[in-house]
Formats: C-alpha cells, structure tokens, sequence
C-alpha cells in the first residue's frame, strides 16, 4: 500500500524485474493500461513490442500483457471466454492494480487466475461493504503499508491544505430537500445552485494553475463545464477522447478540466494542483482519498496542493462529507472548515 501517486507503478515494475517471467497486469481501464505501458516502456528495458493491451479494443498476449478488469470479466452466453484464455496460460506474475476494487463480484473471479507470484497494488485498502479484508484471502498478506504523511516527509508525495467549504441552500432548494424522497435528499443538496458559484470563485482565486473539478452528477458537470468553458470528461467519452484532453491538461494546453467519477482511479496527472470535488459517491472514504491523490504528485516548484470539498450546511450531503473524510483524517490529514461566503467574499 502505497499513497496515490507515490510509484506504485515503479514497485510493478521492480517486482516484474525481479520475477522474470511472463506477467500479467490488472488494470482498471484502457487510461490506465496505456499509461503502465507508457511508464514500462520509460523506466525499464522493455521495448513497445514486449508489452500487449488486452482491452476493448486491442487483443495482444505478450511477455508482458496488461488487461482490463473489465474485459476479463466479459461474460457471454454464460461462459467467460478472455478468463479462460487467460487461466490456461502459466503466469509468472499477475499485478494487481487496485487491488481494493477485487472483493466486487464481478471483478473476483480474476483472483482464481493461475499464477505462481501474485502482487497487489493500492493506495487505499477500504470499502464501504467492509470486504477489504477478503484482500488477503484472494491474494495473499500484507507485505508494506506506508502512512500517507511518512511519505510526504520524504519529498515523495506533494503536502496537500485540505478545505471544506460549506455552502447554504436557498430557501426553495432547502423546502425541496425537505419535502425529497429519501433516495434523492443527497442529489438535491449536492447539486445546490451556491456549489457553481464557490467552484468559480476557487477557480478564479487558482486561475493559472491546473485544477481539476470532480462530480458525481454528470448534469452538474455539463453545466459547470459551461460556465468554466472547460471541457468535461464523464463515462461516454471515448478513450480517445479522454487521452487527448488529459495530455492536454499535462501540457498546460487546458488550465481547467471537469471530470466524473471515471477519473478516480488510476489517472496519472502530475501537473494538477489543485482539485474542487463538487458531490461523489456518498460517504465513500475510498473515493475522497483517490480524488486527494489526484492532485499529490510532487510539484516541479515545491508547492503544495489544494483540495477543496464543497459541501452543503446541515444536510445529508455534510454527514457523508465527514464519513468520507475519515479514511485521511487516519493519514494525518486535517481539513479546514471554511465559510462559502467567506469564500466569495475574498474573491
């Protein structure tokens, strides 16, 4: 366990290294296969031609193949036919990438693939389902476990201020959330009118810098998208498309990307340098740390990095704020309460 953007990769590759024999690395989506090849390709003595995609669009079995969870998982007409090519092959090494995610259902039937070494890799080994633990059965034990904040000391990761800006409703979005369905209580304060205008005034006070803007609400998005004029990646974006704008944001050529939840994992975008999370998945720890890790990267010029988490005054939305912030508070990581017209006023 290794703190977003600490080199988990590199500890891959080190194992790959000390292996030396045919590996297969699990990943999450296409994004991510294609920046593991990138980074092999970088920091070791593999060439293009040794490494396969294995994903939605690419079938290539290699020395080393990366593949998705999601395309070895594919099920048709019962039968799981990329598992069963991959089971018949001998590994010498499988790598997990986020690890955490193996316990769902749909991705645990990759844990009975037959391998000789096997190797997690996560930043944070939580689950809302308290399934974490099944980690260990399904690879094996714990080997390292790196504090967040022993990390940063070290000039590894990026120190992070670490803000909650609560917003108010208005009196009509309040008498909404009242009178809402239980299911819908936290879209009605998540999405409040006041989340737009204290997203605009962090993005102004940053202007300059690259800041990534994360939602859970893909209509929250657009409009937020509209009236940043930045462009918005969520779940129909084409991985073309994706790698496109993220390199994009890497060169500077895009100052400010809106993004859904696609980007919680995985996503290497060592520019950013600060982020404003504007709703998400409940009371997820797990998501608020990976959306933290976004912006750790060590900065070029020592900076730190800024993570704001909008959230509305007395409602759901601040109960699961403060559920989601438990994971990093555990890290050492302390949050800054702070008032949104405060916030505006300064801007």
């Amino acid at each position: 366990m290794l703190p977003c953007g600490a080199g988990k990769t590199l500890v891959g590759a080190g194992s790959m290294a000390q292996a030396k024999s045919t590996t297969l690395i699990l990943v999450t989506n296409t994004v991510s296969a294609r920046q593991w090849k990138h980074e092999l390709v970088k920091r070791t003595s593999l060439t293009e031609d040794e490494i396969g995609e294995y994903s939605g669009t690419k079938k290539e079995i290699r020395p080393v193949t990366i593949a998705t969870y999601q395309v070895l998982t594919t099920r048709r007409k019962g039968v799981y036919p990329h598992l069963e090519l991959f089971d018949s092959r001998d590994w010498g090494l499988i790598v997990y990438d986020e690890v955490h995610l193996l316990p769902a259902p749909v991705f645990k039937f990759t844990a009975d693939l037959q391998a000789r070494r096997r190797l997690g890799l996560t930043a944070t080994l939580v689950r809302e389902d308290g399934r974490e633990s099944d980690v260990f059965s399904l690879i094996g034990p714990k080997r390292f476990d790196a504090p967040w904040k022993e990390i940063e000391a070290q000039g590894y990761i990026a120190p992070a201020d670490c803000v909650e800006v609560r917003v108010n409703l208005t009196d009509s979005e309040r008498l909404a959330y009242a009178t809402a369905e239980a299911e819908e209580k936290y879209r009605f304060c998540a999405t409040t009118e006041t989340k737009r205008k204290v997203t605009e005034a962090i993005v102004r006070r940053f202007a300059g810098q690259q800041i990534l803007v994360i939602g859970q609400y893909i209509d929250q998005l657009d409009e937020l998208g509209e009236h940043l004029n930045a462009p918005v990646i969520k779940g129909e974006t084409s991985n073309a498309q994706r790698e496109k704008l993220f390199d994009a944001f890497r060169e500077g050529e895009i100052n400010v990307l809106v993004v859904s939840k696609v980007a919680n994992f995985s996503i290497d975008l060592p520019e950013a340098t600060v982020a404003v999370q504007v709703s998400g998945t409940f009371g997820s720890r797990q998501e608020e740390a990976q959306r933290l890790g976004r912006v750790l990267r060590p900065k070029a010029d020592g900076h730190q990095a800024h993570f704001y988490s909008v959230v509305a005054r007395d409602t759901i939305d601040q109960d699961f704020a403060a559920h989601r912030q438990r994971f990093l508070a555990e890290q050492g990581y302390a949050y800054r309460i702070m008032d949104a017209d405060d916030l505006l006023a300064d801007s």
